[in-house]
């Protein structure tokens, strides 16, 4: 599928066959499309909580998820975590496979970059969230699924279920499959003239 083509076909969609399951190197694929999300300095904060135990989805879509069929019903359900401190955490990793030069510059720059500045350091996480979910759901309409994004859910009674660590932050939870009702028309665009700037406001 072309690129624009999956911008613009991708929806929120919310009635997945339940029946369906992604084939292993389907997911593998869809996960590894992701990861080529950008992330500030390489660091690759983000981590995919694959939620696949049948009693767990239907215990967060029961208790904490407003009755939400979706994450009961799509193949596939991730949970986009990041951790804020991932630039910390051996950050020559990052760029093994740049120059040296290269690579001693940027984790040089990582440690100010960051220190101290703890509202930079989640904000980076949740940007690097973003790009990777968007990029996974774009993945997945390339290939012939639906996605749904959601934040209707209990974010910190589902950290507990899933034991996020404290130097994470949650995300958004997709859930991708295949689609059993077409989607409501667009609600609609704001105008262009709306949303862009000209150097200043």
């Amino acid at each position: 599928m072309d690129t624009l083509e999956a911008i613009y076909q991708r929806r929120a969609v919310k009635h997945f066959d339940p029946g369906h399951r992604l084939m292993p190197e389907e997911e593998k694929e869809l996960l590894e499309a992701a990861m080529q999300a950008p992330t500030s300095f390489n660091i690759q904060h983000w981590r995919f909580v694959i939620l696949r135990d049948p009693q767990l989805r239907q215990k967060i879509r029961k208790e904490y998820g407003n009755d939400q069929a979706q994450m009961t019903d799509a193949s596939l359900l991730v949970i986009i975590a990041a951790d804020t401190q991932a630039w910390r955490k051996n950050p020559e990793r990052y760029w093994l496979n740049a120059p040296k030069e290269v690579a001693d510059l940027l984790v040089g720059w990582m440690g100010p970059f960051h220190e101290g500045r703890d509202w930079l350091q989640r904000d980076e996480a949740q940007r690097s969230i973003g790009m990777a979910a968007q990029t996974l759901m774009l993945a997945a309409k390339d290939r012939g699924y639906d996605s749904c994004p959601m934040i209707g859910y209990d974010i910190d009674k589902v950290a507990e279920l899933i034991r996020l660590p404290a130097d994470h932050v949650m995300g958004p939870m997709i859930a991708i499959g295949k689609g059993t009702k077409e989607p409501w028309p667009k609600p609609g665009q704001l105008p262009l003239n709306e949303v862009v700037v000209e150097n200043s406001f």
